[in-house]
């Protein structure tokens, strides 16, 4: 039964549209299920009603014409409760509701699940029996199952385009699909779908003008495939016979004509060579998938290995550096940071991806490089992108695909109204940020490249509260050396003389892995990451102190920060080892070696808890909000599904971030935010009113807080808080300190934070 319900999502999540979609769903549950009838009802949220989408069994003439409204009829009844209905004869029910259209009077046996998706009801899935009878308990709970499974495929055909005819669900309009805001800002332009290689999957859908150009692309792949598979059998050559059939059985594969004609009958139709290639492989699988032989359905599984050999030699043998449009919308299912690094900035007008979230950290980067961003867009049509028209919508979350001209109006008409406060706040940039009755709150700024620092050293941040060492480390295919890192610092510390600099040791593991240094585990964010790393690798981490110190030579603004402290332990062993390159250094000769300021990051709960035992023995701690709220919350923070959750003004966070304000006040040393806490302007009101020593956020963020600290007082800041500490829930503080913005006159910054 499981490889049944694995075949049927499989199909359904590749159908080319709702109506296939829906089609293939009927008649493989009313085959499962040995029913007479499966029908599939679909909300219309603009109209509330459920609309008859596919039967096998009912009247097919019924399909699109049955519409029923809140309350009328047993299909309602079931999407109104989001459960289950079973029923041994269904016009007895009072519910019931007939229409003679659907042709349903000869049944009377009825069972009807909720299809729910993200705690929504898409709709409901209906058998029915001629019999009188109640459907057993181990049916009820398979139909629950395969609604269960059903929902992300029917959510994902939706997105997809629905049938124009039954319902406006298509792509264009002004109807958006809904993300998560990952950086804010407002942007149009074309979209650029980035997948990774030999994935068929990803490839998107991509027409061309180069016909025969794309056909010679696709044979000579094929020629650089089937070499592979003759080298690959003369590797085996010495098994028995049997054993490299399976190499016979690929080079038969890769001369048929189901494969390389019906590709190359698409690319002639218009289609790119990997296009041509993705529909074919997936019509080929889904075709021996259905197959009940359990020898012949394996066949399916060879078709796509090969497929994906053939895509790979189309990637690697016959592509030309990528092309850019002048407003590139980085469109792909999971951005990386160092997809996004790699990209040149100034083609870059938004990113749009289907997993992560606000704290994911192409978001941060994105936020960083001021590019408006939508994360969590799991049902978003990424393959059918390419080359549209997008409005990016990053403070709502909202991505329109070929939008109206009502829609492009209104959103040209935000991106005025953005430009002219950044002009006014461009205004700020050499005033501090001081609140009205004389309050001094230092920002700083969040880096993780060399470009970041250099555009930024003049745009009003008083330092660096947190560079992000990583990034070099990430865009490399090997360690970088020790000169190297020297090199690199030393221009981050020389673009800011004077003031201070915190270099974060190396942070990898959790999200950011390094392709030469790969950690692989089952739960990475509770697992070998931060500074757990490097005590490790002392290697690593003592060229890296190494490195830092040199760089700071004859400069003395030189802060360093550890990172995932969980307890006084680390603290030790990391201190032990700094001391260690200093001393190392002083014996090779260089005497001008100062010790820096040492910090410890505040990111996990017991590092919270523990807060004053390490105060004592740090010169600074610097509050991650990103981590923190995430491990207080028990939310992953790159699950676009529970990024509801993650909130930076739930009370819990709240009470610990004071909580290390205190500590850091009772021990006298200065304290610090550098999560993207403090980028929110709602919470920033708070972090003032606690007296944090200093906020660290990106670039383009700096002006917006600046504005938000000048436009209150401490007193105010402070009262606001002692208000939001008696809330319980962090919907309602946000909306208290919106509305507090807006009577501050900053009404521009609520659309930011909502």
């Amino acid at each position: 039964m499981l490889e049944t319900l694995r075949r049927i999502v499989q199909e359904v999540a590749t159908a080319e549209n709702l109506e296939e979609a829906l089609d293939l769903i009927v008649h493989r549950v009313k085959s499962v299920m040995c029913a007479d009838v499966c029908s599939v009802y679909l909300s219309d949220p603009a109209s509330q009603t459920r609309i008859l989408m596919a039967t096998d069994g009912l009247n097919p003439n019924a399909v699109g014409n049955v519409r029923l409204g809140p309350g009328q009829g047993l299909i309602s009844l079931v999407c109104e409760r989001s459960e289950p209905l079973n029923l041994e004869n269904a016009p007895d029910h009072p519910g019931y509701l007939y229409l003679p259209v659907t042709g349903e009077e000869p049944y009377h046996g009825f069972l009807g699940v909720p299809i729910v998706h993200h705690r929504i009801c898409l709709g409901v899935l209906v058998v029915q029996q001629r019999e009188r009878r109640s459907f057993e308990e181990d049916e009820v709970t398979l139909l629950v199952t395969l609604a269960a499974q059903l929902s992300g495929a029917i959510a994902h055909a939706e997105a997809n385009g629905g049938i124009s005819r039954l319902k406006a669900w298509t792509l264009g309009g002004d109807k958006p699909f809904r993300g998560i805001p990952g950086s804010p800002g407002v942007a149009q332009g074309t979209a650029l779908v980035i997948y990774p290689p030999a994935d068929l999957d990803a490839v998107p859908t991509r027409t061309t003008t180069d016909i025969e150009g794309e056909i010679r692309a696709f044979n000579t792949a094929l020629e650089a495939t089937r070499e592979e598979i003759k080298r690959l059998k003369e590797r085996v050559a010495t098994l028995p016979i049997e054993n490299q059939a399976l190499f016979d059985a690929y080079l038969l594969m890769l001369q048929s004509e189901s494969l390389i004609g019906k590709t190359v009958e698409r690319i002639n139709q218009g289609f790119w060579a990997s296009t041509a290639l993705r529909d074919t492989v997936r019509e080929q699988t889904l075709f021996f998938a259905g197959i009940e032989d359990d020898y012949l359905r394996e066949r399916a599984q060879d078709i796509r290995e090969l497929g994906r050999r053939i895509l790979m030699n189309i990637q690697s043998k016959t592509r030309g550096p990528r092309i850019y449009p002048d407003r590139t919308v980085v469109v792909g299912e999971d951005i990386s940071a160092v997809v996004l690094a790699e990209i040149p900035h100034e083609c870059i007008v938004a990113v749009v991806s289907g997993e992560g979230s606000s704290s994911s950290h192409v978001a941060i980067l994105a936020r960083a490089m001021g590019i408006p961003t939508v994360m969590g867009l799991g049902d978003l049509p990424i393959a059918r992108l390419d080359g549209c028209n997008l409005v990016v919508d990053g403070y709502q979350g909202y991505v329109y695909v070929d939008p109206t001209a009502t829609v492009t109006a209104e959103y040209a008409r935000i991106m005025s109204e953005d430009a002219r406060l950044s002009a006014e706040l461009t205004e700020l940039q050499s005033l501090p940020a001081i609140t009205l009755d004389g309050v001094r709150t230092p920002l700083y700024l969040n880096a993780g490249l060399l470009s970041d620092v250099a555009s930024s050293a003049d745009g009003g941040a008083e330092g660096v509260g947190l560079y992000r060492t990583e990034f070099p480390f990430m865009i490399r295919d090997r360690f970088p050396g020790e000169d190297e890192q020297t090199g690199i610092y030393r221009k981050v510390l020389e673009a800011f003389p004077g003031r201070p600099v915190v270099l974060r040791t190396l942070d990898i593991g959790g999200d950011k892995t390094l392709p030469y240094f790969p950690i692989k585990e089952d739960n990475p964010f509770l697992g070998w990451r931060g500074i757990r790393v490097s005590l490790d690798h002392p290697d690593i981490f003592l060229t890296q102190i190494r490195a830092m110190l040199r760089a700071s030579r004859g400069l003395g603004n030189l802060s360093i920060l550890l990172p995932m402290i969980s307890g006084v332990s680390e603290v030790h062993e990391s201190l032990e080892l700094i001391c260690r390159a200093r001393d190392e250094l002083l014996e090779e000769g260089l005497r001008d070696i100062k010790m820096p300021r040492i910090g410890a990051m505040v990111e996990v709960p017991s590092a919270v808890y523990q807060a004053h035992v390490i105060a004592k023995r740090v010169d600074f701690l610097s509050i991650g909000t990103n981590d923190l709220v995430q491990y207080i919350l028990a939310v992953d923070r790159n699950n676009s599904r529970v990024a509801s959750i993650y909130d930076c003004l739930h009370p819990a966070v709240i009470q610990a971030v004071q909580q290390v304000a205190r500590a850091g006040a009772r021990h006298q040393i200065p304290v610090s935010v550098c999560g993207e806490m403090a980028s929110d302007p709602a919470a920033v009101v708070l972090l003032v009113g606690m007296g944090l020593d200093s906020l660290s956020m990106s670039a383009s963020s700096i002006p917006r807080i600046k504005w938000v600290v000048r436009n209150f007082t401490f007193k105010r800041a402070r009262d606001l808080l002692d208000i939001a500490l008696q809330m319980e829930d962090s919907k309602s503080i946000r909306g208290m300190l919106c509305e507090e913005l807006e009577r501050a006159g900053l009404g521009n910054l609520v659309r930011n934070v909502r």
